[in-house]
């Protein structure tokens, strides 16, 4: 944490860190754990999930680069006006979120839109970065059944589900958290509106005036998003049924069959697909503005996928090699006294999160330690996959955004703002969406719906 704080890379420093509380247990561990646990795990994780990184890295720069994201975000801007201003640009932001655009991006299409609107109704600007979290960071990024964001994938891998997990507790949790979230921003806003707060002065990193006539049509610019959403729900469908629960792959009849056991692919596959047809259907409309600028806008775009993922994949390794200390062993033991299950993942899942400041970092982190143990539980308790698959989602999105997370910091400053003028708005929304995972985890027990 403290090192990510400072700005140093995670790359580097989490195999120092994962080697020194070896070096601190066993000295002669210290080779053998950095070649067989950190390395192993750290290349897992990029061979089960460097294309989901790539693929959406590459459809997020295609949507900016073609234009699509400012018709868009324009459009509902121009729809919601200033009056609905809070609640437009929450709209924008889940919808591209929902549509497979990295929340990076999203970051950096959707500010001028709305410091425009915030301006124009009187919103103070400090409550931006809040209210584009509660459309990025929240029910559209893990909660919703089928997004193609990777924390909503990872799951997939450990507990054999698909990103259509959990269909009815997904959307209540979701609906939680907008209607809270909102009910929050807009008592924020009527609380400042009391004070005579205006937008204010003197900020920085304004954007220019927002070109009122987008270069497309927003509905144009809406197919895309609309093409990954219902490819991925199509493909999850389809995909078991073209190759059975496993399936063998030999490409030459030599060749020894590869076996594969594609329950556990779907959810990977289905995105992966889905993506590539995105990307398809913006070149497709867009191909005279995207060919002059598509060379260099995939270099920036894949030199983005292979930092992320590579940051990820780091955290992934880290938790491998802590996994195997006698320290998380007391850390796993001292959780199992938790009796809930789902309570018990939640709060394991969370907590990792926050420490590492990464959602998918935590998450996988703690999955790849305690997925068996969870599995296990829900067995014995007869709870069904798909609710471990979106609690762990949803909870990997809870306490993640703390103000060591790489994504807070870069929203702060895109926005020109500090951690001192809005991270308190942003930490409510963090603890609202922390507080829906067991609003679902109750509401499970209650219905015994998923």
């Amino acid at each position: 944490m403290l090192v990510a704080y400072r700005g140093y890379s995670v790359i580097l420093f989490a195999p120092v860190a994962a080697l020194g509380a070896v070096l601190l247990t066993m000295p002669g561990a210290v080779l053998p754990a950095y070649s067989v646990l950190f390395m192993e795990n750290m290349a897992t994780f990029v061979r089960n999930y460097f294309p989901v990184f790539m693929l959406g890295a590459l459809f997020g720069k295609v949507i900016e680069l073609s234009g699509f994201a400012k018709a868009l975000a324009a459009g509902i801007s121009h729809i919601a006006g200033p009056s609905r201003a809070m609640l437009g640009i929450v709209v924008i932001c889940a919808l591209m979120v929902y549509g497979g655009v990295s929340v990076f991006v999203v970051g950096f299409a959707v500010y001028p839109f709305a410091a425009e609107l915030f301006r124009a109704a009187s919103i103070p600007k400090r409550l931006i970065p809040a209210t584009m979290s509660l459309g990025s960071f929240t029910f559209a990024m893990d909660a919703l059944p089928g997004s193609p964001q990777i924390q909503n994938i990872i799951p997939t891998t450990f507990f054999g589900t698909t990103t259509m997990a959990a269909p009815i507790l997904g959307p209540i949790g979701g609906l939680f958290i907008f209607g809270v979230g909102m009910a929050y921003l807009e008592w924020r806003r009527r609380k400042a509106a009391v004070a005579g707060e205006g937008y204010g002065t003197g900020h920085l990193n304004e954007p220019e005036a927002v070109d009122a006539h987008a270069l497309v049509s927003p509905f144009l610019a809406f197919v895309p998003l609309a093409v990954v959403a219902a490819a991925n729900i199509l493909l999850t469908l389809q995909i078991p049924k073209w190759y059975g629960p496993t399936t063998a792959l030999a490409l030459t009849p030599a060749a020894r069959p590869i076996a594969i056991e594609v329950s556990r692919q779907v959810g990977v596959w289905a995105v992966e697909v889905a993506l590539v047809l995105g990307i398809l259907t913006v070149a497709l409309f867009a191909w005279r503005r995207l060919l002059p600028t598509f060379v260099k806008g995939s270099h920036v775009a894949l030199a983005g996928c292979l930092l992320a993922s590579m940051n990820t994949a780091s955290e992934f390794g880290f938790g491998a090699v802590m996994a195997a200390l006698p320290g998380f062993a007391a850390i796993q033991k001292a959780l199992t006294a938790i009796p809930n299950p789902l309570v018990n993942e939640a709060i394991t899942v969370t907590t990792l999160a926050g420490v590492t400041g990464s959602a998918s970092g935590g998450l996988s982190l703690a999955l790849a330690a305690m997925a068996e143990q969870f599995k296990t539980a829900a067995v014995a308790a007869h709870i069904p996959f798909e609710v471990l698959h979106r609690v762990s989602a949803m909870a990997a999105g809870g306490m993640d955004t703390l103000p060591h997370n790489g994504a807070i910091i870069t929203l702060l400053a895109i926005t020109g703002l500090t951690h001192r003028q809005s991270y308190g708005d942003i930490f409510a929304i963090t603890c609202i969406k922390t507080t829906a995972v067991f609003v679902v985890i109750a509401v499970y027990y209650l219905t015994g719906i998923v």
